[in-house]
C-alpha cells in the first residue's frame, strides 16, 4: 500500500467539507441544536476510519474503534459544551494519528500543534465567511499536512537494523506458515 499523500488528504478534505455541509443542511430540521454534535461525531468517525484504513499498522484497529465509540458516547452524555466535545474529538484524532503514524514523541507533538492549527484555521474561516463548508475544508486541508511530519526524529540511522530484524522475522514467519500448511495437509 502506498503511503498517504497530501493530495489524497486534500481530496478527503473536499469530500468531508461537501458531505458535512450537506448533512448539516439536510439534518438541521431533524435534530435542531444537537446537530452540530452529531456532525462532529460523524465526521470524526469517518476521518478515524480513513486514518486506520490508510495506516500500515494492522494491530488494534477494532480496539481503537471500540474505545473511540465508548469515549465519544461518554463525551456526548457528560460534556455539556459542544466546543469541549469538539476538543475531545480532536484529541482522539491526534491520539490515533500519533499511535499509528509516528515513532517519536517530537513527531506526535508536532502533530498536536498541527491539530491546533487546523482548529484555528477552521475558526478563522468561520469568522470571516460564516460558511460551514469552507470551515470544514480549511480544517481538513490543514489536517492533510500531517504527511509532512517525519515519522521519527533521531540523529542516527535506525532503519537498517530494523530492516534486518523485519527480514528475519518475515523469513521465520513464512517458515512457520509452511510448517503449519505441511502439518494440516497430512
Amino acid at each position: 500500500m502506498k503511503p498517504v499523500s497530501f493530495f489524497e488528504g486534500a481530496g478527503v478534505a473536499l469530500a468531508a467539507s461537501l458531505i458535512g455541509s450537506v448533512l448539516f443542511i439536510g439534518l438541521a430540521s431533524l435534530f435542531g441544536g444537537g446537530l452540530l454534535r452529531l456532525l462532529v461525531t460523524a465526521l470524526a468517525f469517518a476521518y478515524l476510519v480513513y486514518l486506520l484504513a490508510r495506516s500500515q499498522q494492522r494491530v488494534g484497529r477494532l480496539s481503537v474503534i471500540a474505545l473511540w465509540l465508548l469515549i465519544s458516547l461518554a463525551g456526548w452524555l457528560l460534556v455539556p459544551s459542544t466546543l469541549a466535545y469538539l476538543a475531545l474529538q480532536l484529541c482522539l484524532i491526534w491520539l490515533v494519528r500519533s499511535l499509528y503514524y509516528y515513532h517519536s514523541v517530537l513527531s506526535a507533538l508536532l502533530d498536536l500543534g498541527l491539530t491546533g492549527l487546523s482548529l484555528l484555521a477552521a475558526i478563522w474561516a468561520w469568522h470571516n465567511t460564516h460558511s460551514l463548508s469552507l470551515s470544514l475544508w480549511c480544517f481538513f486541508l490543514v489536517q492533510a499536512l500531517f504527511v509532512l511530519i517525519p515519522r521519527r526524529f533521531s540523529g542516527k540511522q535506525a532503519s537498517a537494523p530494523a530492516a534486518t530484524q523485519d527480514d528475519r522475522f518475515d523469513r521465520a514467519h513464512r517458515a512457520a506458515q509452511a510448517a503449519v500448511r505441511k502439518l494440516t495437509s497430512v
